[in-house]
């Protein structure tokens, strides 16, 4: 049964261990080549054909049959919520509570390749600013294993109700969240609702990340008009609903979120528990992108009400773009990597000397099969492993076995 064991443990530990060198051997390309690459100080050092680099790396992994990719990010998870499905009786906000949630959801979506994740976190009702307090914590205690992110998620911003929101979200954005959300679509007045939050965004220079199924051209457009040229920028998600529009309209809504910059990010393994369900449907991907919009893809639910067996998984969500929505294997990890990264606002990752060294080796030789048997995998974050998957599929004797040369994943020696 595969199992992911992170290396190291705060922010001390991580520091030391970025300034040290790591050689990754053997490792394949996307491009097709072999090649070796040394990582140091938590960057990319050098990359160069397999046995050309010298390596006074104390730390040496080899990579033969392993794919080694920019590692992918988690744009849309919700840490205060994650793992409730089974909860035997009401699920409890206490502080304790949600950031062991939420450090544990984060851990398995590093192990699964995320080295960056994005956490909605609802505010106000009963439980105040508890929960956001909670992820923030926990995202200091993940500092050196993943880069955790708060978006404060207010559920009234309009009217006599709404005053209370505001002024939380305001508060929230001084303790430490640095994106702010929410969901319009449950705001008497979304439209104001919208307003409210991009005003605050631009005051405070955060990102913006609405939750909305996208359903409503009208309100789209608004929306586009609003956000056009705010920095650092807006993301809005899951637009399920854009799918149920029909073609023309859906069109022009893809044409006004494009030239206004703003980003999507589509759940293909199902919703999240932010928004009634109105039908599982992802955003329509390949009409976002013929439009100009950048698509990102996230996971959403981890085993909530959302969706009881969500996994978490990028790849699963690039698996799910590539078999379901019509898109090529590379563009569909595109949306979970680069794209994802996009819409949090990090540095762009490729396999070259002098990016980050936030890198994914899975086993396979193409994009393809890594989508589709992504089962071994070493993740990489500032330059050290951090989480290690490890999968051994055997057969039983037989002359059959034997005859085919059935394949195998081989048993790999200890790493650090």
């Amino acid at each position: 049964m595969p199992d992911s064991h992170p290396h190291g443990h705060g922010a001390a530990h991580g520091s030391a261990a970025e300034s040290q060198a790591l050689l990754l051997a053997g490792a394949r390309l996307t491009d097709g080549r072999t090649v070796d690459v040394r990582l140091s100080g938590g960057r990319i050092q050098a990359v160069g054909t397999a046995g050309s680099l010298p390596s006074p790396a104390p730390s040496r992994i080899d990579l033969s049959g392993y794919l080694l990719l920019p590692a992918p990010a988690e744009p849309h998870a919700h840490g205060d919520t994650a793992l409730t499905a089974e909860a035997p009786g009401p699920v409890s906000y206490t502080a304790d509570e949600v950031q062991r949630r939420a450090t544990e959801a984060a851990l398995l979506q590093l192990g699964h390749g995320a080295t960056a994740v994005r956490s909605h976190v609802r505010i106000g009702d009963v439980h105040g600013l508890a929960p956001i307090e909670a992820v923030l914590q926990a995202r200091r205690s993940l500092r050196g294993l993943a880069d955790l992110t708060a978006v404060a998620v207010p559920r009234l911003l309009t009217g006599a109700a709404g005053a209370d929101g505001l002024a939380m979200l305001r508060d929230a954005v001084k303790m430490g969240a640095s994106v702010v959300g929410g969901c319009p679509d449950l705001d008497p007045d979304p439209t104001g609702f919208t307003e409210a939050v991009l005003e605050l965004a631009a005051e405070h220079g955060c990102p913006v990340d609405l939750h909305t199924d996208g359903d409503d051209p009208a309100r789209l457009a608004r929306l586009a008009a609003m956000a056009g040229g705010l920095r650092p920028g807006v993301t809005i998600g899951p637009c399920g609903g854009l799918s149920r529009l029909p073609l023309d309209v859906a069109t022009r809504a893809a044409d006004r979120l494009a030239a206004a910059g703003v980003q999507v990010t589509c759940l293909p393994q199902g919703d999240c528990a932010a928004l009634e369900r109105r039908g599982l449907r992802t955003a329509p991907v390949r009409l976002l992108r013929a439009a100009g919009v950048r698509v990102a893809a996230g996971s959403g639910a981890l085993r909530d009400a959302g969706n009881p067996v969500g996994r978490g998984d990028p790849l699963e969500a690039a698996y799910l773009l590539a078999s379901q929505s019509g898109l090529r294997p590379a563009e569909a990890y595109d949306a979970v990597s680069a794209a994802a990264r996009s819409a949090m606002g990090l540095p762009e990752i490729k396999v070259e000397a002098g990016f980050p060294a936030e890198l994914l080796a899975v086993r396979g030789e193409a994009i393809a099969g890594v989508l589709s048997l992504a089962y071994s995998r070493i993740v990489i974050h500032r330059g050290r492993v951090v989480a290690r998957t490890s999968a051994v599929r055997e057969y039983c004797d037989s002359a059959v076995a034997v005859a085919l040369d059935l394949p195998r994943q081989g048993r790999m020696e200890p790493g650090p």
